[in-house]
């Protein structure tokens, strides 16, 4: 299949990425990457989430974060979303829009895999369903946009295997109740290439008129090859990390937490649509600053190659300090 000529890419450092981070990144930090986020380009960036404070104490200043978010310039033409775990979360946002600050889009999330979604979220599928349902009329009655999301699409680390029966009832369940589009969440980055397009194809061909999201966890090391593999299917909507940093839920299951748990590098994928020739609007130069100020900020080295290399060079670049000496080996 042909690639789409130009993908919607979706920045979550600040939400998706920042989930995981275990030390607390000031406000003026997490707002300053964020400008910068708007100013490479980004047409979605993931803000905040409106988790309880002590669950994930890193999004305390989720309000604080709305109300002092970049609106005009650029950033008019940015659309910010939020997570939202609950009901309980929604009233919070609810009196952010009230006031005058609140986020384009809300992402709701439920496991396809029913034992992951209990022991994630303490609800059974039928309860999850009531609840997002309550919120769902509430945000269109806001004027906010819903995005769906199916988690443990690809696979479960608790119960193996997913249907797609399973998947489709949680993408069938967020189309009806209006959700714009629905993302397909890789939780623990167990899908692959061949995968990837058997159940995208079909739930592409179960649902012609919905919108899908690539949202891959490189936890294996397949995320951008598995994100490369959606847009084969159509798929135009991507998400990423800068840093490619990320987190998942702890469930208990054996191994959950071992090894990389992140998202896919956003410096990484976009650099590869460009040289794909798939456009994003992105420009990649202030995205690998973005990249490199992050590693300042958290205090690590974090997963991007591009970062480290630069992008691919077309041209003759100028030689290197001591390139083109004479090589002498040993006798």
């Amino acid at each position: 299949m042909a690639f789409p000529k130009r993908v919607i890419f979706c920045e979550c450092w600040a939400r998706d990425g920042l989930q995981s981070v275990p030390v607390w990144v000031p406000t003026d930090r997490k707002l300053e990457m964020i400008e910068r986020f708007v100013d490479a380009g980004f047409p979605k960036i993931e803000v905040t989430s409106f988790s309880h404070p002590k669950l994930l104490p890193q999004f305390r200043d989720a309000e604080e974060v709305l109300r002092r978010l970049p609106r005009t310039g650029r950033a008019a033409d940015v659309s910010y979303v939020v997570l939202m775990p609950n009901e309980r979360g929604f009233d919070r946002f609810e009196r952010c829009v009230e006031e005058g600050y609140g986020a384009h889009e809300i992402i709701l999330m439920i496991s396809a895999s029913e034992e992951h979604n209990l022991r994630n979220f303490r609800m059974r599928h039928e309860e999850a369903f009531r609840a997002h349902e309550r919120i769902m009329r509430r945000a269109h009655r806001l004027g906010v946009h819903v995005i769906g999301c199916a988690g443990t699409v690809y696979g479960c680390p608790i119960m193996g295997d997913v249907s797609f029966e399973a998947v489709a009832k949680i993408v069938r369940f967020y189309l009806d109740n209006g959700a714009r589009t629905i993302m397909l969440g890789d939780t623990t980055g167990m899908a692959n290439p061949v995968l990837v397009k058997e159940r995208i194809g079909r739930l592409m061909d179960t649902f012609p008129g919905a919108q899908f999201i690539a949202h891959f966890h490189d936890t294996r090391g397949t995320g951008i090859a598995n994100t490369v593999a959606a847009l084969e299917t159509g798929v135009v909507y991507v998400d990423g990390s800068v840093g490619a940093i990320g987190g998942q839920p702890a469930t208990g299951a054996p191994k959950y937490h071992v090894g990389y748990t992140g998202n896919i590098s956003s410096e990484d994928t976009v650099a590869l649509l460009h040289e794909m020739g798939i456009e994003t609007g992105i420009d990649l130069d202030k995205l690998i600053e973005a990249g490199r100020r992050a590693e300042e900020i958290l205090g690590m080295k974090l997963r991007s190659e591009v970062v480290r290399c630069g992008p691919v060079n077309h041209g003759p670049a100028p030689a290197e300090k001591g390139e083109g000496e004479r090589l002498v080996l040993p006798e």
